[in-house]
């Protein structure tokens, strides 16, 4: 059976309204990209004026801070669209419904796209006019490091919209805090080789990391490494697979469970 692309376009819509009707939650989307970009690109301007490693490796801080949010937006933007199904008391009426799971989550990987233009397409606009920095010049590179960490948030976000549909609301705490877990061990704002050694095997075992050292090869080395990428696309194919199959399991753990009807603030 086909999936129905106008009962994805519906899902879409509906998330889309309930964007649009609070603008309170619009400004939240824009308000801690921004303030987390203008906080670390002061730094690096200090740190730009203090160091020629740092001044040669102008824009390191500025871009990681600028990918990290794209992974955690990314994801919370995936979690928050499927948490309104669960504050609304909503969710078992979707499931009754002619909706198919696997539309219902492709609906919540569009939604988390553009839940993650609008917090940092305005974000990236002043990072060019405060920095100079210009995300966008890294052309085909951003996009591949785009894919990959949008890839490992909608993985992250299946997992946790199906552990909140097997344990309820309790499990809700892993939608705002999961992602800062990884945050140690990803590589975000140093290289890997900081690690103790034997963390750096659990660090190659995320696909964040490899696009954070690809992002650092490309901002210093100037050396786009595709084999990175391929690696990290690799992995990211084995986890968002892994993740869709958890979630399938959790939500007939759930049905059989009887928790569908008991979620809601």
């Amino acid at each position: 059976m086909t999936a129905s692309l106008r009962r994805i376009a519906a899902m879409c819509l509906r998330y889309w309204y309930l964007l649009r009707s609070s603008w309170p939650r619009l400004l939240d989307m824009m308000y801690w990209p921004t303030v987390q970009m203008c906080t670390w690109g002061l730094l690096q301007i200090y740190v730009g004026q203090n160091s020629g490693f740092f001044a040669r490796a102008a824009g390191t801080f500025i871009a990681a801070v600028i990918l990290w949010d794209i992974l955690f937006r990314g994801q919370l933007g995936f979690s928050l669209s499927f948490l309104e199904e669960m504050w609304s008391r909503n969710m078992g009426n979707l499931l009754i419904s002619p909706l198919r799971p696997m539309e219902f989550v492709a609906a919540l990987v569009v939604m988390s796209v553009v839940r993650l233009a609008i917090g940092m397409v305005p974000v990236t606009l002043l990072a060019i006019a405060f920095f100079d920095f210009n995300l966008y010049s890294l052309g085909f590179a951003l996009a591949a490091f785009f894919l990959n960490l949008l890839l490992t948030s909608w993985t992250v976000g299946i997992v946790v919209s199906g552990l909140i549909l097997r344990n309820g609301m309790g499990a809700e705490n892993l939608a705002w805090g999961i992602m800062f877990m990884i945050l140690p061990l990803s590589a975000v704002y140093y290289p890997v080789t900081i690690l103790p050694e034997y963390l750096q095997w659990f660090s190659w075992a995320l696909p964040p990391t490899y696009v954070f050292e690809g992002a650092r090869a490309l901002l210093i080395d100037h050396v786009f490494r595709a084999d990175l990428m391929i690696q990290a696309f690799a992995i990211n194919a084995v986890y968002f697979t892994a993740g869709v199959l958890v979630f399938l399991a959790l939500l007939n753990s759930a049905r059989k469970q009887g928790s569908l009807m008991q979620g809601g603030e």
